[in-house]
């Protein structure tokens, strides 16, 4: 879902990259206020798996791969507005030391794969749990959709940059994606259960 250099037309990518700036700028703002001692390594750690997961391609449909986003696993360990830098380290470490994605389109980048994961799979997440729907389904649907929303948003730009009708571009990127979707579902579902914190997460409520 990487989106190289010259395919998105520039008020596309600069507004794209307008929208992902103000984001990390809000997250910073208020990660300032509620930063704890316990919370840096942790948001280190989980920039650095996330980073290290990225790289590793699994195998889809038709000679395509895919590969975690990690925004919402993010968000789940830390909360939304630490996720929301990480995953901009993440995704600039990537761009600048890497070529992983253009630099022009490094701002849509962040907001498909991680802003879509971090903000609104975890939006869907903590929905489901109102609903009183397990905390285990409700992160493996909170993950699947979390890749839906990037492949949707990132359809969106190619068609606003003229480079596809968004009925062609659309319903491709979403079909591809709804099998990368599972992907993400079990890693982060697998990530979290390894890590012990399902149960905690449901007594929490992950109230971040």
């Amino acid at each position: 879902m990487h989106i190289p250099d010259g395919l998105l037309s520039e008020p596309v990518w600069v507004g794209m990259g307008a929208a992902s700036t103000g984001a990390v700028a809000v997250a910073i703002r208020r990660v300032n206020r509620s930063l704890t001692a316990d919370q840096v390594p942790l948001m280190g750690m989980t920039a650095a798996f996330i980073f290290a997961a990225q790289m590793v391609n699994f195998p889809v449909a038709a000679g395509t791969s895919g590969h975690l986003l990690g925004g919402f696993l993010a968000a789940l360990l830390l909360g939304p507005a630490p996720a929301v830098i990480v995953m901009a380290t993440v995704f600039a470490v990537q761009c600048l030391l890497f070529q992983d994605g253009g630099l022009t389109a490094l701002g849509a980048n962040l907001f498909n794969m991680g802003l879509a994961g971090s903000l609104g799979g975890y939006g869907v997440y903590r929905l489901l749990l109102r609903l009183r729907i397990p905390p285990g389904a409700a992160i493996g649907v909170g993950a699947w959709l979390s890749v839906l929303f990037g492949a949707a948003a990132a359809s969106i730009e190619i068609a606003a940059s003229g480079v596809a009708p968004a009925r062609i571009i659309l319903p491709a990127m979403l079909g591809v994606h709804s099998l990368i979707g599972i992907g993400e579902a079990l890693i982060t579902v697998a990530a979290i259960t390894l890590l012990g914190r399902v149960g905690s997460l449901r007594a929490k409520g992950i109230a971040r």
